[in-house]
């Protein structure tokens, strides 16, 4: 039986038979195979109201339309980690998956150690070489890319447009160039809209962990609303839960990342920029499925559907019409490429 494996983080703690892999790089499924999908997720785990749970939800949707049989196993170690992505290399699988840039290393490793296994990493991170050109992925290596920055410029126009305050907030986990694609787009959409805004930008640390620290958010948060600042936007895994415990304890509003965050604070949560993860996780399933998986980059942007926000029945009557539509009107801009949004300092 053919098997299809992702692996977001994590020690897997069940054995899986050997597959047989072609090596063109396109993994075909003979007829009557069903996809065999396992999940480890990222720092934080399942639950996190963020990343992993839409990876869950993206293979959750692969069990219910693809016929995937998923098994979820939760975070350990870094050196657990790693482990688990070799054990599921070396006994063949069809397709490891990490989901998390603090996967890239050892993916890259893997995947060139195992040619004739296909890889994809949900958030890798791409290097520059000394010419500063971008240095690919290995061929059986699939990046699957967020354009972050563009949601987040639509958050952070829809932050300056509401917020009632000159100042506005973001915090962030660790501090790290992925990271960094979230507070620059924001900080491109507040200035786009407010130019005499300030963004007052923090972050909770510079190691993983920092994804993982609620009482450290909140701090964060308290400090930014004492300053003036109305709304504040976290891209930061569950320390954000603690920025909506802040926004909670003060009646101010939060923003919520990569999933709709509304149930953390209702009422007090102005919109969340979703990531869909579960977009790209099902997307790769579905290729694997169709013979058609390879590696190169793949990116996900609002043209894609890859990223947006929410406005639905429980934020809408926070945000007016007018600034509605006006949001609405720069998804478009991006969209057409009359607005580039930058994603680095």
């Amino acid at each position: 039986m053919r098997k299809l494996l992702f692996v977001l983080g994590g020690l897997l703690v069940a054995h899986l038979a050997l597959l047989l892999v072609h090596p063109a790089g396109a993994v075909r499924l003979p007829d009557g195979d069903a996809l065999e999908v396992g999940v480890v997720f990222d720092l934080g785990g399942r639950g996190d109201k963020s990343f992993n749970d839409g990876a869950y939800a993206g293979a959750m949707r692969a069990s219910q339309e693809l016929g995937a049989r998923v098994r979820f196993v939760e975070p350990g170690e870094g050196s657990d980690r790693e482990a688990g992505l070799r054990l599921l290399a070396a006994e063949g699988m069809d397709l490891v998956i990490g989901v998390g840039f603090i996967f890239t290393d050892d993916l890259t490793s893997l995947a060139r150690e195992y040619p004739d296994v296909a890889f994809a990493g949900v958030d890798y991170a791409l290097t520059v070489d000394a010419a500063g050109n971008v240095v690919a992925p290995p061929g059986n290596l699939a990046a699957l890319k967020f354009r972050e920055e563009q949601g987040s410029f639509l958050v952070g126009a829809l932050a300056a447009l509401v917020g009632g305050s000159k100042k506005v907030g973001f915090v962030g986990g660790m501090d790290s160039p992925l990271i960094h694609k979230f507070e620059m787009g924001y900080k491109a959409g507040v200035r786009h809209v407010c130019p005499d805004c300030t963004v007052i930008a923090q972050y909770a640390g510079v190691t993983p962990e920092a994804f993982g620290n609620p009482g450290r958010g909140k701090e964060l948060a308290l400090s930014q609303y004492q300053q003036g600042v109305n709304v504040i936007y976290h891209a930061s895994g569950s320390t954000g839960l603690g920025v909506f415990e802040a926004a909670r304890t003060l009646g101010r509003f939060g923003i919520g990342v990569d999933a709709d965050q509304y149930n953390e604070a209702p009422g007090r949560v102005l919109t969340s920029m979703v990531k869909r993860v579960d977009e790209s996780v099902f997307n790769a399933i579905q290729r694997v499925q169709a013979g058609t998986f390879t590696g190169g980059v793949y990116q996900f942007g609002l043209a894609e559907n890859g990223v947006g926000y929410v406005y639905d029945e429980n934020n809408r009557a926070l945000i007016p019409d007018s600034v509605h539509a006006r949001i609405e009107a720069l998804r478009a801009e991006i969209i057409a490429g009359r607005i580039t949004v930058p994603s680095t300092r």
